[in-house]
């Protein structure tokens, strides 16, 4: 598998029927898969269209058995596709379709689901809110966040979505003056910014709705979550150059060099 880090996977492989039982990854309309390699202590993340499913059962059902830990960190992966998509340098009109009404859905539902599981209106957003953020990354990939995540999760093995959860409001602050007005835009579809904002009061604004968003999901710091701060700051060398090296964080329209990245675990570690 190592051999194949970094290359687009083609060939006439077996097909795929993808049923998903979260609401979060959007694995099952994505044209990726991530794998850790347990000697480096590295997630490698491998794309190719030849990895679409043939067939995407979406029911969102199949999720109400999700407990709420579950329901929160999928559903922030997804709220993170979306964001990052959106402020991409690879977005587009059709990406950005998909997820403006992906943001405008996780805001609205998923406090609904964490909180009453059996919620089957909030079940049913969410489950088409990740299949929105999944599609626009296929277009339009993932940034900073993404980047920055995979090394939290492969050397210290946090879910996922948590570890996006953790990152996301530090991540998006240091990466928003590359494109204001793209963040004002969510802050406006969301409710917390005005048309009368310019564009750097209307991103404050939607970055301060997501912290506001973490705080009500209890999105834990790394000292909650357990994890051994020593060992976290001596491997933060390591996990920047890492995020740096998957070359999410360049699609960013501000590129974080690896030191400033360091910063960002630096304040996470600290909180």
């Amino acid at each position: 598998m190592i051999e194949y880090k970094g290359k687009e996977l083609k060939g006439d492989f077996p097909p795929l029927v993808l049923i998903p039982t979260t609401a979060g990854t959007g694995s099952e309309v994505t044209r990726y898969f991530v794998f850790t390699n347990t000697a480096t202590d590295e997630k490698l993340l491998f794309k190719g269209d030849s990895l679409l499913p043939k067939i995407a059962i979406v029911d969102y059902t199949y999720t109400i058995s999700a407990p709420e830990s579950i329901t929160m960190a999928t559903g922030m992966d997804a709220l993170c596709h979306a964001v990052e998509s959106f402020t991409c340098r690879k977005a587009n009109p059709l990406t950005d379709i998909y997820c403006l009404d992906a943001v405008k859905r996780i805001f609205k539902y998923l406090p609904r689901a964490c909180k009453d599981g059996t919620d089957k209106e909030a079940r049913e957003n969410m489950s088409i809110a990740a299949f929105e953020a999944g599609v626009a990354i296929n277009g339009s990939p993932t940034t900073i966040i993404h980047g920055m995540s995979r090394p939290i999760g492969a050397c210290f093995h946090v879910p996922h979505g948590i570890s996006n959860a953790m990152l996301a409001v530090e991540c998006l602050k240091a990466v928003s003056e590359g494109c204001y007005e793209k963040f004002a835009a969510l802050g406006l579809a969301i409710g917390a910014a005005n048309k009368s904002d310019d564009a750097k009061t209307g991103a404050e604004k939607f970055i301060a709705a997501l912290e506001g968003l973490t705080l009500e999901l209890k999105v834990p710091t790394l000292r909650e979550y357990g994890l051994d701060l020593e060992k976290f700051a001596a491997l933060e060398e390591k996990m920047a150059g890492d995020s740096v090296a998957s070359g999410s964080p360049a699609n960013c329209w501000k590129v974080l060099s690896k030191e400033e990245q360091i910063g960002i675990y630096d304040l996470l570690r600290k909180k």
